[in-house]
């Protein structure tokens, strides 16, 4: 056996007073996994021959409300964080202050519970999803008979040379970087059909292949994956998205036919050719895209949205060959965004942030071309706080697109110009009036009329910050004041639709290049 991470200090407790008591206690699945490999684990676990109501008597502080054995033993009392109050950081010196912040940090650090489950074994599946009954376990090896891949199957017993139980033969299997079933592969998937996806994640997340025998057998059964919540779907395919992998897992996925149970849309670019400026075809343009995201360590949704930026592309495509078009392929690809998240029930708020990414990634921006006033109007339609992610977004998209360059001149000048214009009124409420003003100069009750004489003004100011002058825009607002409210609407609407430049000059720069008008 070869050395592992130190088990932490809670959890060897837990094992040490169930072993005093005359019980059975071994960490397994997942933790036992990653200390073979030398990962830290993310997750500790341990099974017992104990029973619910005998671990629960032992650790008084725990909680119990399920039908699986499992008991939710606390390691430390939730306590309040130290702040600015506590005497220890308002007396001393800036070293005692310090010292004392990183032991609360390391505090902080400690496992808060620890999950202790009864041996068991379950029955049937009816529902391809929960066992229809649970009972309790004599034995480690009967409990580890029940899961999933053999790399999961192995349990430790915290000891001087940590003995490891490993009927099916998962260390093996670690060794040879293999994910493999336990026992009869297509039992183990029409038991609960999500291990079909939880193979291609450990795969990607572990750097592993399929075993043969597991692989046909996912290949066999994918159409299970129908049966199978879509949350928990989403879980699982978030966590293969969010490893360094997550290209190979789209592809896995395809491979073994998982992925028209996930993302169809993504497969309708599958074989799609683009145009000149592309080598790709859609499909792989999308993956390699992700791929640049998923390398850089970028966020989920800048993942997601350089994954689904182009899934649109198939249905808007007009032509063959290298002057084929996609006109407004964004709108289209935001659309089907919002489609395949909300069906993989992702929050509606990270929807919605992936969505505008995908809608807004087309952008041209040439040195000298785009005025200040474009910035300030790209920014202000972008929003300040996804400019980061959007930009992220763009350098997967040229990454995918086969060029070397994610950043380009073009791309570091418009940061320098967005920079610059960020200390520019970039909403409303950095106006120096307020609607309170108009109400008061105008004598105008609260109404739609001070809205749009307000986004008049904005839309003003957004031309030329030095309008954002109080005395300059009371004047202002006095002559708005003297448009009718159906050309005040007008006004304000035309404000509100006014074409960004930067998109703008994107669509202009696609019509010279396939020479339409």
């Amino acid at each position: 056996m070869g050395s592992y991470a130190a088990v932490p200090e809670e959890v060897s407790d837990i094992c040490a007073t169930l072993a005093k008591a005359g019980f059975e206690a071994y960490l397994v699945g997942g933790c036992v996994r990653d200390m073979i490999l030398k990962r830290k684990p993310k997750d500790w676990d341990i099974a017992t021959n104990a029973k619910p109501e005998e671990v629960q008597k032992l650790f008084p502080d725990s909680v119990y409300e399920n039908d699986f054995g499992t008991v939710i033993v606390k390691t430390e009392k939730e306590r309040e964080k130290i702040g600015s109050t506590d005497p220890r950081l308002r007396e001393g010196d800036k070293e005692d202050q310090e010292s004392y912040r990183k032991n609360d940090e390391e505090e902080n650090k400690k496992i808060k519970s620890v999950e202790v489950t009864t041996y068991r074994i379950e029955g049937k599946y009816s529902d391809k999803r929960h066992p229809d009954e649970v009972r309790f376990a004599k034995t480690i090896e009967e409990d580890l008979s029940r899961r999933d891949f053999t790399v999961n199957a192995m349990a430790m017993k915290i000891s001087e040379d940590h003995e490891i139980v490993d009927p099916f033969f998962g260390e093996e299997d670690i060794k040879r970087k293999s994910i493999r079933a336990v026992g009869d592969a297509e039992e183990r998937f029409r038991e609960d059909a999500l291990r079909l996806m939880r193979a291609v994640r450990f795969a990607v997340e572990l750097d592993f292949e399929i075993e043969l025998n597991t692989r046909r057998a996912i290949e066999e059964l994918a159409g299970g994956l129908e049966e199978i919540a879509k949350e928990r779907i989403r879980d699982e395919f978030e966590k293969m998205i969010m490893t360094p992998q997550a290209a190979r897992g789209i592809l896995l996925l395809e491979e073994l036919d998982l992925l028209r149970y996930v993302l169809p849309e993504l497969r309708e670019g599958i074989g799609v050719g683009q145009n000149k400026h592309h080598i790709y075809s859609v499909f792989e343009h999308d993956v390699k895209a992700l791929d640049y995201t998923a390398r850089q360590g970028y966020s989920l949704p800048v993942r997601l949205a350089a994954l689904l930026h182009d899934v649109g592309k198939p249905r808007v495509k007009a032509g063959d060959g290298p002057d084929s078009t996609f006109y407004q392929h964004e709108y289209v690809s935001a659309k089907m965004t919002v489609q395949a998240l909300d069906r993989l029930r992702f929050p509606k708020d990270l929807v919605d942030r992936i969505a505008h990414l995908v809608r807004r990634h087309m952008f041209h921006y040439n040195v000298g071309e785009i005025s200040p006033a474009g910035v300030r109007r790209f920014v202000v339609r972008v929003g300040s706080e996804n400019i980061d992610d959007l930009l992220k977004v763009r350098e997967a998209d040229r990454i995918g697109s086969g060029v070397k360059k994610a950043v380009p001149y073009k791309l570091r000048h418009l940061l320098f110009m967005i920079d610059k214009v960020k200390r520019d009124p970039l909403s409303p409420k950095m106006l120096k009036i307020t609607g309170d003003d108009v109400m008061r100069e105008l004598a105008l009750p609260e109404s739609r009329r001070v809205g749009w004489i307000l986004a008049a003004l904005f839309d003003e100011v957004l031309d030329d910050p030095e309008r954002n002058n109080r005395d300059e825009l009371i004047l202002r607002m006095k002559k708005l004041n003297t448009l009718t409210d159906d050309q005040l609407d007008l006004l304000a609407e035309n404000a509100k639709n006014k074409k960004d430049e930067l998109e703008g000059e994107a669509e202009e720069e696609m019509k010279k290049q396939h020479h339409v008008s």
